[in-house]
């Protein structure tokens, strides 16, 4: 790979360049201090012109094979490719040794998902999922206000990812099959339970349902699932292709107060638009976006918390060079593909079931 007048710097392998490669990843990698974007690994001619413009001096490695070949080369390895290949990608960087960031999904099965999890402690290298909207201003927001208590206790937490595109694209995210890690379970859906994992802990049910509205759909495009905590919170999480006009990103309702915000986090919208992250109103949302706290007739707005995709990476960093904890834990990768699973089998039953209970108690153990 090239050289660096950053010579501690981490050397990263970023495998795949489509867009979450292209957009979500290489921007964040070439501007965390510490990492170094080395290699880009396309077998694609338009892509890998597209990596060498958007970022010169990297180096085009034709396939991952050339890579695990080269990977003394390396320090980390990020995986962006379709979402049937991230778990044996995911194992053969294992295999050689590298630590590796995994976009989501994770994998299309809990149980590769624990094999990785398992083989990664075993062998001592760091390795974790790419769920960035851990880090969106709307959801560090609600974070705050949960953990502060204004809400009171919470009663129900409803999330929101609704798009309006009535005619499927012709890639395999739309026109897959399960096997592929289509659907929109697999894709919004992974970000919208690991938010209420994250948030409530996990769950004792699953109720879903799972359908396809538009035509030539081989799996769902349109998604309502029901999740009860532990602790007593339920989440309502919708997911649509078909959403002509969208509800609340967020509405979450306490015993003391409710608090809803609309739209999406900003920063989505500033990477696709080619922007880097690292300027002083990164991540910073206009007054007019904010979300309201409060009950009906005694509303105010809540300055949202800055957005900190950044923050990955920056984690992600110290984990590989100081140890420090991955900046999203492998149990909660497993217990979300367990809540996925659980929501398919919900769906086909048509009542609620309960997930990996197996797998929640080998972790209290």
């Amino acid at each position: 790979m090239t050289s660096s007048d950053d010579a501690a710097a981490l050397r990263v392998a970023l495998v795949g360049y489509g867009k979450g490669g292209s957009v979500f990843h290489a921007p964040l990698i070439a501007t965390t201090p510490g990492l170094r974007l080395a290699a880009v690994v396309t077998g694609d001619p338009g892509r890998a012109a597209r990596a060498r413009a958007d970022h010169p001096g990297v180096e085009v490695v034709p396939s991952a094979e050339e890579l695990w070949r080269r990977a003394a080369e390396v320090d980390l390895v990020v995986i962006t490719t379709p979402n049937r290949t991230h778990a044996p990608l995911a194992a053969a960087a294992l295999a050689a040794g590298l630590p590796a960031v995994v976009d989501k999904p994770f994998a299309t099965s809990a149980a590769a998902a624990r094999e990785l999890r398992d083989t990664a402690q075993r062998l001592g290298l760091m390795l974790t999922a790419y769920q960035n909207r851990r880090w969106d201003s709307d959801y560090l927001t609600v974070w705050r206000l949960v953990d502060e208590g204004e809400l009171g206790r919470v009663v129900r937490f409803e999330s929101r990812f609704e798009r309006w595109r009535p005619e499927p694209g012709p890639s395999w995210r739309e026109r897959g099959g399960e096997d592929d890690g289509a659907g929109i379970l697999f894709d919004l859906g992974s970000h919208l339970i690991d938010q209420a994992l994250n948030l409530f802990g996990p769950v004792e049910s699953v109720y879903a349902e799972l359908d396809r509205r538009r035509p030539g759909m081989a799996v769902e495009d349109d998604a309502f699932v029901a999740l009860r905590h532990r602790g007593g919170v339920r989440s309502h999480l919708s997911m649509s292709m078909l959403a002509a006009q969208g509800g609340p990103r967020f509405r979450v309702l306490g015993d003391r107060a409710a608090y809803t915000v609309d739209g999406l986090d900003g920063q989505e919208a500033r990477l696709t638009a080619g922007e880097r992250p690292g300027g002083p109103d990164w991540g910073v949302e206009p007054e007019e976006r904010w979300g309201r706290i409060g009950a009906d007739g005694a509303l105010r707005p809540v300055p949202s918390e800055r957005g900190d995709y950044p923050h990955f990476y920056a984690a992600v960093r110290d984990a590989v060079a100081e140890g420090e904890p991955a900046p999203v834990d492998l149990w909660d990768v497993v217990q979300g593909l367990e809540v996925i699973e659980a929501a398919r089998r919900s769906a086909e039953l048509g009542r609620a079931v309960a997930p990996g209970a197996a797998e929640a108690a080998g972790r209290a153990g």
